[in-house]
C-alpha cells in the first residue's frame, strides 16, 4: 500500500470515527445548553449528573435484569432510555430544593445576579456526588460491555480501484444514531411545543415572560430536568464504550463548556454541532500530535474562537435557545 493510500485511509478513518465520538460529546453539550443557554446558570455539577446516568444505566442493565430480558445487544440501549426519567426526576429535585433558591426572579436582588452562589451551590453538588458515589459504588473502574463493542463493519468505499479498509464500530454507530435521535426529538419539543415556547421566553426576558403568564421558575425546573437527563443518557451511551468511576465528570464537563461555547451559547443546535467539532479536532490532532495533547488542541482551537467570534461558530449575538 503506498503512502498516499495510507494517508487517505488515516484521514477517512479518522473522519469516521469523528463523527461518531462527536454526536456523543454533542448530546452532552445539548444537555448543558438546556441549563446554561436558559437558565444561564454555570453548573459545575453537569459532569457529576453524566456520571450518575452511567451509574444509572449500568445497574439498570445487570441488576435490574434488563439485559437478561433484552439482551446485551438492545438491553443496553433500553437501560439508557429506563435512566433518562429517574435522571429527570432527580434534576427536578435538585432545582426544586436548591438551584431555584439562587436563579430566576430569586437572584435579582444578589450579588452579580446571584452568580457567585451558583457557582459555590454547584460546585458543592458535585464534591458531594463525587464522593458520595465513591461511598456507595467504590473508585474502580467500571463499563457496560455487549458484544457490539468489540465488532464492527468493514467497508471497501473505492472497491478494488484502492484497496482502503474502512472500520464502523458497530457499538459507536448505534450510539450515534441514538443521539441524533435524542437531539431531534428534543429540538421538536424546543420548537414545536408550548413547553418549547415557554422555555425560550424565559431564556429570552424572564421579566417579559412572567408579564405573559409563564411561571419562569417552573420552565427552569423544566429546563434543568431535560437538561440533566440528556446528559445523562449521554453518559449511558458513553458507558457502553468506555469505563468509568465516580470522577469521570471532571473528564468532560470541561468539554462540555467549550462545546456550548464554540457552538454559541443560547443556541441548542449550535452546542450540538459545536460537540461535533471537538469531536473531529480531538481525532484529527492525533495525525500531528500525541494522544495525550487531544484536549490541549481543543482548547487552543477553543481560544481562536473565543478572540475572533465571541458568540459562537453558529450563534449571533442576539441569539437564545
Amino acid at each position: 500500500m503506498s503512502d498516499i493510500q495510507v494517508l487517505t485511509e488515516s484521514i477517512l478513518q479518522l473522519l469516521i470515527t469523528g463523527v461518531l465520538v462527536g454526536a456523543l460529546y454533542g448530546m452532552m453539550c445539548v444537555g448543558l445548553a438546556m441549563i446554561f443557554g436558559i437558565m444561564r446558570v454555570i453548573n459545575f455539577a453537569q459532569g457529576d449528573f453524566m456520571m450518575l446516568g452511567m451509574y444509572a444505566t449500568y445497574f439498570a442493565f445487570g441488576a435490574f435484569g434488563i439485559q437478561a430480558f433484552f439482551g446485551a445487544e438492545l438491553g443496553a440501549y433500553v437501560s439508557v432510555m429506563a435512566a433518562a426519567p429517574a435522571m429527570f426526576l432527580f434534576g427536578w429535585i435538585i432545582h426544586r430544593l436548591m438551584i431555584r433558591r439562587v436563579t430566576g426572579t430569586r437572584s435579582a436582588g444578589m450579588e452579580a445576579d446571584g452568580h457567585y452562589a451558583q457557582l459555590i451551590l454547584t460546585l458543592g453538588i458535585a464534591l458531594i456526588l463525587q464522593n458520595g458515589a465513591m461511598i456507595l459504588f467504590g473508585a474502580d473502574l467500571v463499563s457496560i460491555r455487549t458484544p457490539l463493542s468489540s465488532e464492527a463493519w468493514a467497508v471497501e468505499p473505492f472497491g478494488e480501484a484502492m484497496p482502503i479498509l474502512l472500520f464502523f464500530n458497530k457499538s459507536r454507530v448505534l450510539t450515534a444514531l441514538f443521539s441524533a435521535a435524542a437531539i431531534i426529538g428534543l429540538w421538536i419539543l424546543i420548537q414545536r411545543t408550548f413547553l418549547g415556547k415557554s422555555l425560550r421566553a424565559a431564556a429570552d426576558n424572564a421579566e417579559a415572560a412572567t408579564y405573559m403568564g409563564i411561571n419562569v421558575d417552573k420552565s427552569h425546573r423544566f429546563a434543568f430536568a431535560i437538561g440533566t437527563a440528556v446528559t445523562a443518557m449521554a453518559g449511558g451511551l458513553l458507558a457502553i464504550n468506555y469505563p468509568f468511576s465516580p470522577f469521570v465528570g471532571l473528564e468532560y464537563v470541561i468539554i462540555m463548556y467549550a462545546g456550548v461555547v464554540l457552538g454559541g451559547i443560547g443556541s441548542i443546535i449550535g452546542a450540538f454541532w459545536g460537540g461535533m467539532l471537538i469531536g473531529f479536532i480531538q481525532q484529527f490532532s492525533t495525525l500531528v500530535l500525541p494522544t495525550q495533547l487531544q484536549n490541549a488542541t481543543i482548547f487552543v482551537c477553543f481560544l481562536l474562537v473565543v478572540m475572533l467570534r465571541p458568540q459562537g461558530l453558529f450563534g449571533r449575538n442576539v441569539e437564545r435557545t
